[in-house]
């Protein structure tokens, strides 16, 4: 049963929705709010599904008010928040895993693999909260809600970008409404770490932080590009954000190789020992963590940068091939609002990547050390 208190926020989800229907056919009834939510982004000729995004969240009764106006309220949607309020997240709560898709429309919704929520039903990204413990460091979370049919919010998520400790109390010190969309699509952003060699075309090695906009890459498949847009953020390397540490040699690289966890490599298996069906792969650095020489390196900040290209592109970090960014629904929110309606035409080229069919499946890699296997296969006939 729907709970009263939710109405405000059901009405408002609903203005979102309906505002998206009748903007679907008639772009100059949308309303501000929807134009707000939809991040100001033109819909009208829109990139094609991608795809599927699982983020690890814990559901709202498990991040509770402990001492405040709210007390006992699970965290919610920003016009139920008070700041001041202190939360605390339940001893035994374990994070699940949600699992998003992202429709040619731009709207976000629940896909079928999803291990919490309703596949299929829609998925709104409320706001940003930003939260401090008791030893003054600030994290920051954000609230996903979830419509049922009736376009009623029938649950909330809550997606840490830090880890949350159990018997530690969180001072509820901001509620941001703007910036929750852009933040979940940083969330699916590949990003190189600073200090991360890229091969120019003239064969120079240069750290990532020096290339500018025009600068000349060398990329496998195009030869020489040129940047389009060079992306710069700075993020606690703490939960889907911590960064992950390929050490020098591991998959053949030059020196240590620091990327973002859903980054992909671009693999050549001269001998199929993956059984993929195919020699040639893109697979997430997480999921070739070995706890030796690939490791997850939580702690402190990361600086990232996101390389952007006129078509998705694999260029070589460190002497080895890993993917640029790809703009899709899922990421497009992350590009600032000049850049993508400058660039509107030449993000078509991103959807109809040839690479967006080589990605292997988690389950494939399910082995005691998937980049050994791999180190192998690239290597042996």
């Amino acid at each position: 049963m729907i709970k009263n208190h939710k109405l405000a926020g059901h009405c408002r989800y609903v203005a979102q929705f309906v505002g998206y229907l009748i903007g679907k056919y008639h772009a100059e009834l949308v309303t501000e709010y929807h134009r707000h939510a939809m991040n100001d982004f033109d819909y009208s000729d829109p990139l094609p599904l991608q795809p599927v995004q699982s983020i690890p969240v814990y559901l709202a009764g498990a991040f509770a008010v402990v001492n405040g106006a709210n007390l006992h309220d699970a965290i919610a949607i920003s016009d139920e928040l008070n700041q001041g309020d202190i939360y605390a997240l339940e001893p035994m709560a374990k994070r699940v895993r949600l699992s998003l898709k992202t429709g040619d429309d731009g709207i976000v919704s629940i896909a079928a693999d999803t291990d919490t929520g309703t596949p299929d039903a829609l998925i709104f990204a409320d706001c940003t909260i930003t939260l401090m413990s008791p030893d003054g460091i600030t994290s920051e979370a954000i609230v996903l809600v979830e419509l049922d049919a009736e376009d009623i919010i029938s649950r909330t998520f809550l997606l840490p970008l830090a880890p949350l400790r159990p018997k530690v109390d969180y001072s509820l010190v901001g509620i941001d409404t703007d910036s929750a969309r852009e933040k979940l699509a940083q969330v699916a952003c590949v990003s190189f770490a600073r200090g991360t060699h890229i091969t120019m075309a003239t064969g120079e090695q240069r750290k990532i932080e020096d290339l500018s906009v025009g600068d000349r890459v060398l990329t496998r498949d195009d030869g020489i590009q040129q940047i389009r847009w060079v992306g710069r953020s700075t993020v606690r390397g703490q939960g889907p954000f911590a960064p992950i540490l390929i050490r020098k040699g591991a998959m053949h690289n030059e020196n240590d190789l620091i990327m973002s966890p859903d980054h992909r490599l671009f693999i050549y298996q001269r001998s199929d020992k993956l059984g993929a069906g195919r020699s040639e792969l893109l697979i997430k650095a997480r999921h070739l963590v070995n706890g030796e020489t690939i490791v997850k390196s939580e702690g402190g900040f990361v600086d990232y940068f996101q390389l952007l290209f006129d078509q998705h592109q694999i260029i070589y970090a460190e002497g080895i091939a890993a993917e640029s960014l790809l703009v899709d629904n899922r990421t497009r929110a992350a590009l600032p609002d000049d850049l993508a309606h400058d660039l509107t035409e030449a993000l078509k080229e991103h959807a109809i990547s040839g690479h967006l069919d080589l990605e292997v499946q988690e389950r494939l890699l399910n082995l005691p050390d998937a980049a050994a296997v791999l180190r192998r296969a690239s290597t042996s006939g």
